[in-house]
């Protein structure tokens, strides 16, 4: 005779107690998002710390940030979904030290032997060579140039870039072959390289997503611990605005019963600092990202957890996460479309989406060098 179900309280008691056991201490994570590190899918073995009564994981030290440095054979990444306005970008990191809890793109980090959850955010590989990569990519016989997206798996202005510079290097290689580029971010970096994409802006070759996901700072603090303040990315639309680059406000993720309420007000402040388009994304939790973001509900808003939770598996078809296309960026039922009426309400209202910026792909310049050779081994 089965067990009968668990009550919604035990499963969340359960959840509670589970992840209690599991969590790294947290002043050896203070200013990261996740507080797991389970070893990735992938690994035949589970790794998992634990206090044996010798007060061992009190000698253990914070946890810093390490970067490996990648000699990436190949920098454009292709793609077919039908769900995305792009069919190439590129990756200069891999991981992200931003720490967003939510972020779709942690379950990458177990094809590198890694955590989704710590890992992700404290163990990040650089890739050095991408505008060599990008330059011998593009002088390639038939290339055909279409918009190249960044920032759409890792933050391409992560702390990582003030160091590295690859972002910048690799502007450099599209401002000189005039190849179109759309950028996301989360970081008020960006405006560093006003400079470059003012120059694309004006051959109608750059545009901007901003990403606003609060314009609450706690929030946004403890939901995304390391990218830019709120207050900060608002000033950076504001820049590239004035600096003559189309920026879009990226509502991503929207969260229910968390930040919905403020689709109306981060709209109305992104037009009045200068954004001209929108977007969102409703939240994804594909693979580790769901036990993750349950486990950050627990710690910082218990009281709404089985209210999110409910409310995101009615837009899911019943589950915490459903990957199927046409819906994975938006969902579906009641609640999902009317998250989409209130952003093209509100849109409308202030301004926005009046005309969508198309890049121009007609005044690519192939590269004369040739691009870099590569060792055989």
């Amino acid at each position: 005779m089965s067990a009968p179900p668990l009550s919604n309280e035990a499963c969340l008691a359960t959840d509670e107690m589970r992840s209690d056991a599991e969590r790294v201490r947290e002043d050896r994570r203070r200013g990261r998002g996740s507080a797991l590190n389970r070893s990735g899918r992938y690994e035949p073995i589970s790794r998992e710390s634990f206090d044996d009564g010798w007060d061992s994981l009190e000698d253990l030290p914070p946890l810093k940030t390490q970067v490996q440095e990648e000699r990436a054979r190949t920098i454009i990444t292709r793609n077919e979904s039908p769900d995305l306005s792009f069919d190439r970008s590129i990756n200069p990191y891999r991981g992200c030290e931003h720490g967003c809890v939510y972020c779709f793109a942690r379950p990458s980090h177990a094809y590198m032997g890694l955590s989704p959850g710590l890992d992700f955010e404290t163990r990040l590989f650089a890739k050095p060579n991408a505008a060599q990569l990008l330059e011998r990519e593009l002088s390639k016989p038939g290339y055909t140039p279409r918009p190249i997206a960044i920032g759409t798996n890792t933050d391409p202005y992560q702390p990582l870039e003030r160091r590295y510079k690859l972002m910048r290097e690799v502007l450099e290689v599209l401002d000189t072959c005039s190849h179109p580029v759309a950028i996301v971010t989360k970081s008020a970096l960006v405006t560093r390289d006003a400079d470059i994409l003012s120059r694309m802006a004006e051959r109608n070759l750059a545009k901007v997503a901003v990403s606003l996901t609060t314009l609450d700072h706690k929030l946004s603090r403890t939901m995304e611990p390391r990218a830019s303040a709120p207050h900060k990315r608002l000033k950076a639309i504001q820049v590239l605005s004035e600096a003559g680059v189309p920026v879009s406000a990226m509502m991503a993720p929207i969260i229910p019963a968390l930040n919905d309420s403020e689709i109306e007000a981060i709209l109305k402040t992104a037009a009045d600092h200068g954004a001209s388009e929108v977007a969102y994304v409703l939240l994804r939790l594909p693979l580790e990202v769901s036990e993750l973001f349950r486990d950050w509900l627990l710690r910082e808003r218990p009281d709404r957890y089985r209210h999110v939770m409910s409310l995101i598996r009615s837009m899911r078809g019943g589950k915490d996460y459903d990957a199927k296309w046409g819906e994975r960026i938006r969902g579906r039922g009641p609640y999902a479309e009317q998250i989409g009426k209130r952003v093209s309400l509100a849109a409308r209202r202030f301004g926005l989406n009046t005309r969508r910026k198309k890049l121009d792909t007609g005044a690519f310049i192939k590269p004369q060098k040739g691009g870099v050779q590569l060792d055989l081994f």
